[in-house]
């Protein structure tokens, strides 16, 4: 059985119902929606399409995934200002191999913002909005940048579940969805939040309201990594049940439409959105990866409690397996790697009060052959001296770009560090005041 992947349950199916009919429409007026809609896609495609290469400019695009949290003001309605990020979703869609990766990010994870302060990694959503969103999570994933984004507002899931007339879901404690234990039921209240949630173990066929506080649900001992994998249990349960119905779904469409319209926001534009889900849409399960990001630890972070930190080798492996590596092994998308400079990405943070040092070190660097491969703001404004950093196997890179800053930095250390999140640079330079004299 062929699946979709889990973007178009949030605006893409929308996008693919109602494009494929207006060609089906268009050019074939005599036959019946149903037959329209069973045209052959990959024919759609060849004809009436362009492909994502032209209309992204690349055959890979990473999408970030947010969905808001909300409470409840004085009056009791539902408020989403300032919230935070409820869910986090990090989404490569890779074109050319017709594979579909969504990492999950627990949105209890320590990061760092951008004034350098530690804090949970869903604040950056309610300091700075979805801009902010991108900017922490690529730089904590360790990934250039994501392309697009897609918002999900309060409401989304739930409207969108009970649009297609509810789901099937095997209801699971934590013991059950670690398979160490026996299943039994989930019950839990929340006044405040308005969350009351009483299920029975087994599969069972949910409304939106129902699914979603099964998704949500988190109060036990194994918390919120059990919690993304009920959501993606919902997830896929929302696919199967539009695979199933097949285009009979089409009776719900004013519904589904309506929740795209009120619930959704995205940068894509509907010609990407349709582009999207034509080019993915033959796709099977064995295509769509999904995991999440795990924990080692956990501090209790002043102004935000229990913080838990990443397991920084594991994430590094999967960033590199389902964001980085898999792309540009696959598609050719990436930089060489080798020996000579061309092939060794660095990346510049400047540690000081001055703009203009970055550019004239990465002039330095580039007129040397180097790829520097972003310029960004250290944590700190104040750093002494001028830090080069590798991890241990990439210290013969370290030292070429050691050597090729001494004239200019003499002072510079270097230092093997034992982990590192950036996966787009092999070097990181963070320019010190010794730096200031730089002239390119």
């Amino acid at each position: 059985m062929k699946k979709r992947f889990d973007y178009s349950v949030v605006v893409g199916f929308a996008a693919v119902l109602i494009g494929t009919f207006m060609i089906g429409t268009r050019f074939f007026p005599n036959s019946p929606p149903v037959r329209i809609v069973e045209m052959p896609i990959r024919a759609v495609e060849k004809f009436f399409l362009p492909g994502p290469e032209q209309v992204f400019g690349k055959d890979h695009v990473r999408v970030l995934v947010v969905g808001l949290d909300y409470d409840y003001n004085r009056l009791d309605v539902e408020s989403s200002k300032q919230s935070r990020s409820d869910v986090i979703m990090a989404v490569n869609l890779d074109f050319k191999n017709g594979r579909v990766f969504e990492l999950s990010v627990p949105r209890d994870m320590e990061a760092t913002m951008p004034d350098g302060s530690r804090a949970k990694i869903n604040q950056a959503q309610s300091e700075g909005g979805i801009k902010e969103s991108k900017v922490v999570i690529a730089r904590w994933l360790g990934i250039p940048s994501f392309d697009r984004y897609i918002i999900l507002r309060i409401d989304a899931s739930k409207d969108l579940i009970n649009a297609i007339g509810g789901i099937d879901v095997n209801v699971k404690n934590s013991d059950a969805l670690r398979g160490i234990g026996h299943n039994g039921p989930i019950h839990y209240d929340d006044r405040w939040g308005h969350l009351h949630i009483r299920l029975r173990p087994g599969f069972q066929h949910l409304d939106g309201e129902e699914a979603v506080g099964y998704a949500r649900f988190r109060h036990d001992w194994c918390g919120d990594p059990c919690r993304i994998m009920r959501q993606q249990q919902v997830l896929h349960a929302m696919v199967d049940k539009l695979e199933h119905n097949g285009f009979n779904t089409v009776t719900h469409l004013r519904q589904i439409l309506e929740v795209v319209r009120r619930d959704v926001d995205t940068d894509f534009s509907f010609r990407e959105e349709f582009v999207s889900i034509m080019a993915l849409a033959h796709i099977e399960q064995s295509d769509v990866r999904t995991a999440q990001v795990p924990y080692v630890n956990s501090v209790n972070l002043p102004g935000y409690g229990d913080t838990i930190i990443a397991d920084s080798r594991m994430k590094r492996k999967l960033v590199d397996e389902m964001l980085i590596a898999s792309d540009e092994r696959i598609s050719g998308a990436g930089p060489a790697i080798s020996d000579a400079p061309n092939g060794i990405r660095v990346r510049i943070e400047n540690g000081t009060a001055d703009p203009e040092i970055a550019g004239r070190a990465a002039a330095i660097l580039r007129r040397q052959g180097f790829t520097v491969t972003d310029i960004a703001a250290a944590d700190t404004p104040d750093v002494e001296l001028t830090l080069i950093e590798s991890l241990p196997e990439d210290s013969g890179k370290l030292e070429r770009v050691h050597r090729a800053l001494e004239a200019s930095l003499p002072k510079a250390r270097t230092w093997n560090q034992s982990d590192s999140t950036d996966l787009a640079s092999d070097v990181t330079v963070i320019l010190g005041h010794d730096a200031m004299e730089i002239v390119p």
